[in-house]
């Protein structure tokens, strides 16, 4: 499965709520990111986090909440393959190397750094999200030809043809 388009955002996961519904009615997902310190989680999950637990995780009302103990900084390849499997999109709020999706009114736009805004509507952004190369990717560098070294082989119809010419050839006065 490919990796999920990135979209760094400045506002609450509230001002995104069009863009989630334009994409579960295409049968898409997306994921919320927030590259930050997390706020308190309950003390029997830190506990069992502090103590070397794997993963501490609370489950119940419809939802559930994990804690894993990181050595160091997180790795942002590493928090996408573990926890946005499957989605086409991960809205990330933090310091992220992605471009910058904000919300006018009823469109989009998403801003490369270095490159001019491009607008979209809730619904043209979502199916957008299903290629892998999204209209504000960058473009693809030209494709160089290769150059073939060793020539074409002949193949057996191209030889035997070959071999009547010569024949020919030979027995011509």
């Amino acid at each position: 499965m490919s990796a999920p388009h990135l979209l760094r955002v400045e506002e609450g996961p509230e001002r995104f709520a069009p863009l989630a519904e334009a994409t579960r009615a295409l049968g898409l997902r997306i994921g919320w990111l927030e590259l930050a310190p997390p706020p308190p989680v309950p003390g029997s999950l830190e506990t069992a986090a502090g103590f070397g637990a794997l993963r501490a995780v609370a489950a119940g009302g419809g939802r559930s909440v994990t804690v894993k103990p990181l050595k160091g900084e997180p790795v942002l390849a590493d928090l996408l393959r573990e926890h946005f499997r499957g989605c086409v999109l991960v809205l990330v709020q933090g310091e992220a190397a992605a471009p910058l999706l904000r919300s006018d009114g009823e469109r989009w736009t998403v801003t490369v750094l270095g490159e001019a805004a491009r607008a979209f509507a809730a619904t043209d952004l979502a199916e957008a999200l299903r290629s892998p190369r999204p209209p504000w990717a960058p473009p693809l560098p030209p494709r160089v030809e290769k150059v073939r070294k060793k020539p074409k082989k002949k193949t057996k119809a191209e030889k035997k043809a070959e071999r009547r010419s010569k024949k020919k050839g030979d027995s011509a006065p």
